[in-house]
């Protein structure tokens, strides 16, 4: 009798969980099977190779990896260093830092003006990627944007800052948007720590540098790596950068993602848009398992 149950309750519960695996398997599975098949072929939507596609082996490959052209602008290896710079200047330097500088500087406070800076970091993080990109593109346009205008005030000059400076600009957008996450982590990891840590440290006369340095950030260790395990990823993943530059100036911002969307979607090179898209895979499953092993590790020394 109890085995019957047993059996039952298997089929029930792998009856439930079919409709889950059907979604894995039409909106996961399959489409990385088919973007992988597709790297190993130049499919195309115009001409002839898009009626009968050929299978070129690692062609597509060969191409992304030509070291002879590897660096120059508009190319692979290009568009990774940038986005590299842009993934450490807007993720770990920047998302990450100013969200554990925030929380940390509001950790058991209360008021009003926490409420409000929370507030505004979860809009800008919440509002519409077209909407926030508008208001940047105003906030920084060289003749009438409201930064040149203070700076202007100031007698600091007046920098056309998507011309001269696109990297950066991209870098302080993409801060702004995204810092909420880490805010808010931040937060509720600084609400788990006991306050007679603090509290002790107080009566000890710590600083306030020392009593991060002491008791708060080695009990945030395993909430940092998580932190920069997502925000690394997003960010190594983000195409909002296309609605403010497009790429430009001559590929300044042509992160990763940008340079698929340029190769697949504009010049319609499925195959060697294939191609980035796995190699694209196999760097955030690398990123993934590093940042995973240094948070067993980092758990198994605790």
């Amino acid at each position: 009798m109890e085995q019957q149950r047993g059996v039952f309750s298997s089929r029930v519960g792998l009856a439930f969980l079919t409709p889950a695996l059907f979604f894995v398997v039409v909106f996961l599975l399959f489409p990385f099977v088919w973007i992988f098949y597709l790297s190993f072929t130049n499919q195309t939507l115009t001409g002839a190779s898009a009626l009968s596609p050929s299978f070129v082996g690692l062609e597509n490959y060969a191409r992304l990896f030509d070291f002879d052209r590897w660096a120059r602008a508009g190319e692979f290896g290009s568009a990774l260093w940038i986005t590299i710079q842009f993934v450490l200047g807007s993720a770990l330097l920047g998302q990450a830092v100013v969200g554990l500088t925030i929380a940390w500087a509001f950790y058991r406070r209360k008021g009003l003006l926490r409420e409000i800076v929370f507030t505004l970091a979860v809009l800008a993080w919440i509002i519409p990627d077209v909407v926030v990109a508008f208001a940047w593109s105003a906030f920084l346009d060289y003749e009438q944007g409201t930064l040149n205008a203070i700076l202007g005030a100031l007698g600091l000059g007046r920098p056309d800052w998507l011309f001269r400076y696109p990297l950066i600009s991209i870098i302080l957008f993409n801060t702004w948007r995204g810092s909420a996450f880490s805010i808010l982590l931040f937060s509720s990891a600084l609400e788990t720590i006991p306050p007679s840590y603090v509290e002790t440290a107080d009566v000890v006369g710590a600083s306030a540098w020392q009593k991060f340095r002491d008791i708060l950030f080695p009990l945030l260790r395993g909430h940092i790596l998580t932190d920069l395990i997502l925000i690394t990823l997003w960010t190594f993943n983000v195409f909002t950068p296309y609605l403010l530059t497009g790429g430009g100036p001559t590929f300044k911002t042509e992160v990763v993602s940008i340079y698929i969307y340029r190769t697949a979607f504009k010049f319609f090179e499925f195959g060697k848009g294939g191609a980035i898209a796995v190699v694209v895979m196999l760097i955030n499953l690398t990123l993934a398992m590093g940042y995973l092993a240094m948070l067993r590790r980092q758990k198994a020394s605790a």
